[in-house]
């Protein structure tokens, strides 16, 4: 009986010591986080309405503007150097992009940090970081405030998805596998057209919320374009190198190409719609999920 009591008080004492280990660390990367921003941002942008100032990527095309725009939000692991890339290659296709940073200072690998950076920093926090980034690029004389679009990745997904509902003044929406809104009546509220680009063995996101997704916006009648890549996991976009390489990831690429060359670069139509203030719940299922994925699926942890 002696042995079964210790062998329980090691798996107590092993338990509480990877919580600790656990818990100390994520503070403790943040920290290093700091630092990091500071390697990928090359911007500072004004906060408004007594808000911070908000550090951002800025990647702009040759030539004289004015240019479209994209907001390009990143995954949760934060500000990274995979958006870096991606900025810059859309950036190579003519438009100005601007990836800021929405977890105001922290960026990590980690993933009990990366959980940590998503639930300390609330959608209202973020959409007000980003009217400062909206606000200054109406100020800008290389920018064509009339056609700024916004892209997002994972968390960076849905934060798009939450902004474009939120500003009556975003052209166009991208998703990358984010976690969605279904309600019709929410939807309704979206400005412009939606590309909704998601993959089939996504264990984060199920095929039958993608579905009910493509439904809700059908139903608002929001403009959209929501596509399934069969057999693909959570985050299978990963850096523009890979996407140069050709495959289902140039294939995605691409297909956002697409979508903002005819709603952005060319004359898109507008709504005449009202943004929509209703509370965002907090998706737990989708980042518990995605923990699993990233942990055990088959999704690059570069996300």
């Amino acid at each position: 009986m002696k042995w079964f009591k210790r062998i329980i008080l090691g798996l107590l004492i092993t338990i509480i010591a990877i919580f600790l280990v656990t818990a100390l660390s994520i503070p403790a990367d943040g920290v290093l986080g700091k630092v990091r921003i500071d390697s990928v941002t090359n911007a500072t942008i004004p906060g408004i309405n007594g808000g911070p100032d908000v550090k951002a990527y800025l990647a702009k095309p040759d030539g004289p503007g004015p240019f479209p725009v994209v907001v390009m939000i990143h995954e949760f692991f934060g500000l990274n150097e995979s958006i870096l890339g991606k900025a810059e290659g859309l950036a190579e296709e003519g438009y100005y992009v601007i990836a800021p940073d929405t977890f105001r200072g922290s960026t990590t690998s980690w993933i009990p940090r990366a959980i940590y950076q998503v639930i300390t920093n609330k959608p209202e926090q973020v959409n007000a970081d980003l009217d400062s980034i909206y606000a200054w690029l109406e100020s800008q004389p290389d920018v064509d405030a009339d056609r700024i679009g916004i892209a997002g990745f994972c968390y960076g997904g849905r934060a798009s998805l939450l902004y474009s509902l939120h500003n009556e003044g975003i052209a166009a929406t991208v998703v990358f596998y984010g976690s969605p809104e279904t309600d019709p009546e929410i939807l309704k509220s979206l400005p412009g057209p939606v590309l909704g680009i998601f993959g089939g063995a996504d264990m984060s996101i199920p095929v039958t919320e993608v579905k009910a997704f493509e439904a809700g916006l059908n139903a608002a009648g929001i403009q959209n374009e929501i596509t399934i890549y069969e057999d693909q996991p959570h985050a299978f976009v990963t850096d523009i190198q890979a996407i140069r390489a050709g495959g289902v990831q140039a294939e995605a690429w691409n297909q956002m190409l697409d979508f903002l060359e005819k709603n952005l670069k060319q004359e898109g139509s507008s709504r005449d719609i009202s943004p929509s203030t209703h509370s965002s719940i907090f998706p737990w299922h989708y980042y518990v999920m995605l923990v699993y994925e990233h942990a055990f699926g088959s999704a690059s942890h570069m996300h």
